[in-house]
């Protein structure tokens, strides 16, 4: 896997980083598995990616056509990228794009902005892929924390001190609900019993 993928690679808390960046890995090479199928994404076809951080989709597809977009500037970005503002107008015609991508993204745009932020996301494209994780999932994704999520942020802001993240950061995790809203019909990605992920898909063209 590309270190840029290994979202716990520079994680503080070693053995906890161990233990679940492999369960994180494996669950998006399944979630991935699935992507051509729901999508409807064909050879050719083009996808903005938007807050594709380093690499981003390109680390599992590097030969699709892909334009990534983050807040941040990114030179090492393997391909064309745009730093931009998806709170904002995106610099993009409506339905530049065939798909719209994005994960583990909408849950670090403030509560005020998601709702622009879905809506350029699905202006500029024809359809979409949105993964975020669950706020029903005990363990909060990004500090690894048991229940910080679920506790108000002058709580979670000291809690996240013994974090795997170490610098704050107000995450406010996603429902079903809001999802849904957001992005139409929501699919679990389940971890036994447990909803860990929502996944929203417009798929291109009808899934067989």
């Amino acid at each position: 896997m590309p270190r840029s993928q290994d979202v716990y690679g520079t994680a503080r808390g070693r053995l906890r980083a161990r233990v679940v960046g492999p369960l994180a890995a494996n669950a998006r090479r399944r979630r991935h598995e699935r992507f051509f199928a729901l999508t409807g994404v064909r050879p050719g076809m083009t996808i903005v990616d938007i807050g594709c951080g380093s690499l981003g989709l390109r680390a599992l597809e590097p030969d699709l056509g892909i334009t990534g977009v983050d807040l941040a500037p990114r030179p090492e970005y393997p391909g064309p990228f745009v730093q931009a503002d998806a709170t904002e107008r995106l610099p993009f015609e409506d339905g530049e794009f065939d798909l719209a991508y994005s994960s583990s993204v909408i849950e670090h745009v403030p509560r005020e902005g998601r709702a622009a932020f879905a809506a350029e996301l699905r202006r500029v494209a024809r359809g979409w892929f949105v993964q975020t994780p669950a706020r029903s999932f005990p363990i909060e994704p990004h500090a690894l924390l048991p229940f910080a999520h679920w506790l108000p942020p002058g709580l979670r802001r000291r809690y996240w001190r013994l974090g795997a993240q170490g610098h704050w950061e107000d995450i406010a995790l996603l429902g079903r609900r809001e999802m849904e809203t957001l992005f139409g019909p929501a699919e679990p990605e389940r971890v036994g019993p447990l909803t860990k992920s929502w996944v929203c898909v417009r798929p291109v063209r009808p899934v067989p």
